[in-house]
């Protein structure tokens, strides 16, 4: 198990060595060219356009379902108002005369 191990050992830097040597040669013989900075666009006007866009939909998602949730609640309030109403005339008796205790009513006899 040793022997396997060194053996990767000495390849790695044997390896590491070889590239050393290629990079000594790269910088004593011929000069590497200057890197440039590549040119990019990054479209922020485009790009703000679309978020505009975006955020407006989003917002008018939300505005259509506040909408649509206040339209339901109307609509159970009214429906809820509508089954007291009923209720209340299902449940209170009709009205009727207060007798007259100082006069009591006694019926007459028809003829």
């Amino acid at each position: 198990m040793e022997k396997a191990r060194t053996k990767s050992a000495l390849k790695f830097v044997k390896a590491s060595s070889q590239s050393a040597g290629s990079w000594s040669t790269a910088a004593n013989g011929m000069a590497k060219e200057n890197t440039k900075p590549q040119e990019f666009t990054l479209h922020t006007q485009q790009r703000a356009v679309k978020r505009a866009m975006f955020n407006y939909s989003v917002a008018t998602k939300l505005y259509l379902e506040q909408v649509q949730r206040k339209r339901v609640e109307k609509l159970q309030k009214m429906i809820e108002e509508e089954e007291i109403r009923l209720m209340r005339k299902e449940m209170i008796p009709r009205a009727q005369l207060m007798p007259l205790f100082d006069r009591p009513f006694f019926p007459q006899r028809s003829i």
